[in-house]
């Protein structure tokens, strides 16, 4: 199985050749990260590679789903 790095390396890597499925592959169909990528790419592509970068690499998306799951404690 590959390590996390190098599949984060393949991933950068479709996101300079298709920058929406990048961050497809990695916070799924109907994100915000995902609908404002494919909005970038349409308005131009160099947006959208750089937008599907820093989505892949900076945005934590298990940070968010923990966020989200967490029980409401009263």
């Amino acid at each position: 199985m590959a390590s996390d790095s190098c599949w984060l390396f393949v991933e950068i890597l479709i996101s300079i050749i298709l920058p929406p499925l990048g961050v497809f592959l990695r916070h799924g169909c109907c994100s915000c990260e995902f609908c404002i990528c494919l909005l970038l790419t349409i308005l131009g592509y160099i947006p959208g590679i750089v937008y599907a970068i820093y989505a892949i690499v900076v945005v934590d998306n298990d940070r968010h789903r923990r966020e989200y799951y967490e029980p409401i404690v009263a």
